[in-house]
C-alpha cells in the first residue's frame, strides 16, 4: 500500500508533456473518471488516473479527497501539505490530519503540526496535546480560557475539560461563571451539565436559578429569594421582562435595593430594561435611557429613538449631542439634525444639512434631496478595469479551481473557493474580482465581492436588472411600479433565483411554501411543489401577489407593506401608533428590529436607484412616505 500511495507524488513524472497536455474538456472528463474510481475504492486505477491530472486546476482537490480517507498515510500528507501550502486543500487536510492525531494520541505529532485556528474543537485537542507533552499549567490556563462560555463545546473537548475538572485551578467561581453564562443563552442542558459539578449547598442555590429561569414571576415571591441572591433576582427581572416587561420593570424599580447587587449587574439590567422599553415604544423609554451613562452606540442611537417617539424636538436635538462627532456624520443622524433644526427654527441651517445630506445616494439623501428640491444624486462610477486584468486574474491558480467547479456544477464547493480566494487580495484586486463574477454571471457573488472591497459606486454591477419581463408583466398586473418589484428583489435574493433562507422561503422573493400554496389557491392555480418558486415566473408571480396584498391590508402605504414583507403584518400591526398619526420617517426610524428597519430603507432606496436605471421618473421617495395613521 506504500508503494501505491507514493504513485501519487511520483506518478507525474512518468508521464510526457503531450499526455499532461490534455484539453480542460477532456480533463474535466478524466477528473469525474478519477472520481469514480475513487468511490469504488479502486486505489491503484485512481492513482494511474489521477496522476494524468497533475496540471489540471482541480488536481490539489482530487488528491485531497484520497489523502482524508488515507490519513494515516503521514509522508503523503505531509507532501501534499507542503506542494500545495497555498490552496484552500492543504488547511482542510490539515484540520482532518490533526484529528486524526488526536484520536491516535499522537501528542508530540500534534504539537509540531498544529496551526493557530479559530476551530474550538482543535483548540481544545491542541491544548490536551501541550498537556499530555508536560506543559500542564499552560493548557490547563487555555481550558478554563475556553470553558467560560454558555454554548456547548464540541466533544473533542471533554478529555480536556477533565483534566480541568481535576486539576486545583477548577474553582467554584469558574462553575458559577459557566452556569450563569449557560442561562443567560438560555442553554438549559448546559447549566444541569454545570450544576451537576457544584456541591450539595450550591446544587441547591442552582435548582432555585432553574425554578425562576423557566418561572421568572417566582421573584415577587419573598419567600425563595434571599438579600443574598441579588444576581438571580437581576436574572429574573432580565427573564421576565421579555415576557412581562411592565411588571419587570415595577418588580425592578420596587425591590432592587432589599438585595446585594454589584454595580455592574445594575448598569446591565437598567440598560437592558431602558433598550426594551424603547423597543415596545414606550413613553418611559426616554427617561430611562437618560438616565444610564453614554455606554455604548446602541444606548445612543436609541435615546435619539426615543425622543422621536416623543416627538419632542428638544429631547431629539440633546440626544443628537450626545452622539460621537463621528457617529454624527452618518446620513441617518445628518437628516434628524436637519430635522430638528428646521422644528426649532434655523431653517438656513437646516437647509445647509439637507443640501449637503442630498449628495449622499441613500434614503436618508434622498429624503434631503425632496426637501430642498434638489435631483437626485446617483454618483455612478463603474470599476475601471486595466487591460487584460479580468483575464489575468481568472489564469490566477485559485480562480482556475474557481472556473472549473462552476463548469462542473460544483456551485457550493466554487463559492467556498471563491471566499477563499478573494480573501487573499487587496481591496483593489477585490474590485476586480467583483467584475469576473459579474463576467461569469454570478452577481450575488459579485456584489458581495464588491461590498468586501468597500466600493459602492458600480451601480450597474450592485443593481442588476434581470427578469424584467416577469418584474414588468406582474407589476403592470397587479398596478405597481416595477421599480419596486426590483428593489424587493434586490434586497431579498440579489438575483439569486435558487436563493434559499435558513427558514425555508425560497427564490427570487424568498417566497415562504406555505405563503405559495396560499396564493395558488387564491390565484386559482394548482400548486406544483416547493420547488416551483425556484422558477423565476412562478416566484415573482406570487411575490408581486402577495406584496400588493399587503398594500391593500395597509392602505396602499408603501413603507408598511414593505416592512410586512420582512416581519408579517401581525408585526407591523403592533408597531402603528395608538393615537394620533406618525409621520413615516419617524415609524421607519424607530421600527424596534434592526434588520426590518434597514429592510425598508434599503428597498425604498432600491427602488430610486432602480428607476434611474430603467431611465424613469415616476418615484419620489417622499411620496411613498404618507404619515402612518393609527392601527
Amino acid at each position: 500500500m506504500k508503494y501505491v500511495a507514493w504513485i501519487v507524488l511520483l506518478y507525474p513524472l512518468l508521464f510526457s508533456d503531450a499526455v499532461l497536455g490534455n484539453t480542460l474538456d477532456q480533463q474535466r472528463n478524466d477528473f469525474l473518471q478519477a472520481e469514480k474510481l475513487l468511490a469504488q475504492g479502486n486505489d491503484a486505477t485512481f492513482m494511474r488516473a489521477s496522476a494524468a491530472l497533475i496540471n489540471y486546476p482541480l488536481y490539489p482537490y482530487l488528491q485531497y479527497q484520497w489523502l482524508k480517507e488515507n490519513l494515516h498515510q503521514d509522508d503523503q500528507v505531509l507532501s501534499f501539505l507542503a506542494a500545495y501550502k497555498s490552496t484552500r486543500y492543504a488547511g482542510l487536510l490539515r484540520s482532518k490530519w490533526l484529528d486524526y492525531l488526536a484520536k491516535n494520541e499522537r501528542w508530540s505529532d500534534f504539537v509540531r503540526y498544529y496551526e493557530a485556528t479559530e476551530n474550538t474543537a482543535l483548540e481544545c485537542q491542541y491544548n490536551l496535546a501541550i498537556y499530555k507533552t508536560g506543559n500542564r499549567q499552560q493548557a490547563i490556563n487555555e481550558a478554563k480560557r475556553l470553558w467560560i462560555t454558555g454554548d456547548s463545546l464540541p466533544q473533542e473537548c471533554d478529555p480536556l475539560v477533565s483534566e480541568l475538572v481535576m486539576s486545583p485551578s477548577f474553582t467554584r467561581e469558574l462553575i458559577w461563571q459557566r452556569f450563569e453564562l449557560a442561562l443567560h443563552k438560555d442553554n438549559i442542558s448546559v447549566a444541569e451539565y454545570v450544576r451537576r459539578l457544584m456541591d450539595g449547598s450550591d446544587q441547591n442555590i442552582a435548582d432555585i436559578w432553574l425554578r425562576v429561569h423557566q418561572k421568572p414571576a417566582l421573584i415577587g415571591d419573598n419567600d425563595i429569594l434571599s438579600p443574598q441572591m441579588g444576581r438571580l433576582f437581576a436574572h429574573g427581572i432580565h427573564r421576565l421582562a421579555k415576557s412581562d416587561l411592565n411588571t419587570a420593570v415595577r418588580f425592578w424599580d420596587d425591590k432592587k435595593h432589599a438585595f446585594q447587587i454589584d454595580d455592574q449587574t445594575i448598569l446591565q439590567l437598567e440598560r437592558s430594561l431602558a433598550l426594551s422599553l424603547a423597543h415596545s415604544r414606550s413613553p418611559e423609554a426616554y427617561s430611562r435611557l437618560s438616565q444610564l451613562p453614554a455606554v455604548d452606540v446602541e444606548v445612543n442611537e436609541w435615546k435619539v429613538r426615543a425622543a422621536l417617539l416623543e416627538q419632542n424636538w428638544q429631547h431629539i436635538a440633546e440626544a443628537l449631542s450626545g452622539l460621537t462627532a463621528q457617529e454624527r456624520q452618518d446620513p441617518k443622524w445628518q437628516y434628524w439634525l436637519a430635522r430638528s433644526l428646521e422644528k426649532a427654527g434655523d431653517s438656513l441651517q437646516a437647509q445647509n444639512v439637507y443640501a449637503k445630506l442630498a449628495e449622499d445616494r441613500s434614503f436618508y439623501g434622498f429624503l434631503a434631496a425632496d426637501n430642498v428640491h434638489k435631483p437626485y444624486q446617483f454618483s455612478n462610477k463603474p470599476v475601471l478595469l486595466a487591460e487584460n486584468e479580468l483575464e489575468q486574474l481568472a489564469s490566477e491558480a485559485d480562480f482556475k479551481v474557481v472556473r472549473e467547479l462552476n463548469l462542473l456544477n460544483r456551485e457550493q464547493e466554487a463559492e467556498r473557493q471563491w471566499w477563499y480566494a478573494v480573501k487573499k487580495l487587496s481591496k483593489e484586486r477585490r474590485m476586480v474580482a467583483a467584475k469576473l463574477a459579474q463576467q461569469w454571471h454570478k452577481d450575488q457573488i459579485a456584489i458581495s465581492t464588491l461590498v468586501k472591497a468597500d466600493y459602492w459606486d458600480d451601480l450597474g454591477l450592485r443593481f442588476p436588472v434581470y427578469y424584467s419581463a416577469q418584474v414588468q408583466n406582474n407589476a403592470s398586473l397587479h398596478n405597481l411600479d416595477p421599480a419596486i418589484v426590483f428593489g424587493l428583489i434586490r434586497q431579498e435574493s440579489i438575483f439569486n433565483k435558487n436563493a434559499e433562507s435558513a427558514v425555508g422561503a425560497r427564490g427570487l422573493m424568498q417566497v415562504m411554501p406555505k405563503t405559495g400554496m396560499q396564493i395558488a389557491r387564491d390565484l386559482k392555480e394548482k400548486w406544483q411543489s416547493d420547488n416551483s418558486l425556484f422558477n423565476p415566473d412562478v416566484n415573482v408571480r406570487y411575490g408581486a401577489f402577495y406584496y400588493k396584498q399587503l398594500l391593500r391590508q395597509f392602505n396602499g402605504h408603501f413603507a408598511l407593506a414593505i416592512a410586512a414583507y420582512n416581519a408579517g403584518s401581525g408585526r407591523v400591526a403592533k408597531w402603528l401608533p395608538i393615537a394620533a398619526s406618525v409621520p413615516a420617517d419617524i415609524w421607519i426610524e424607530t421600527i424596534p428590529y434592526k434588520e426590518t428597519r434597514k429592510y425598508v430603507t434599503s428597498v425604498l432606496s432600491y427602488a430610486i436607484i432602480y428607476q434611474q436605471l430603467m431611465q424613469r421618473k415616476a418615484l419620489k421617495i417622499k411620496e411613498l412616505m404618507h404619515d402612518v395613521l393609527p392601527g
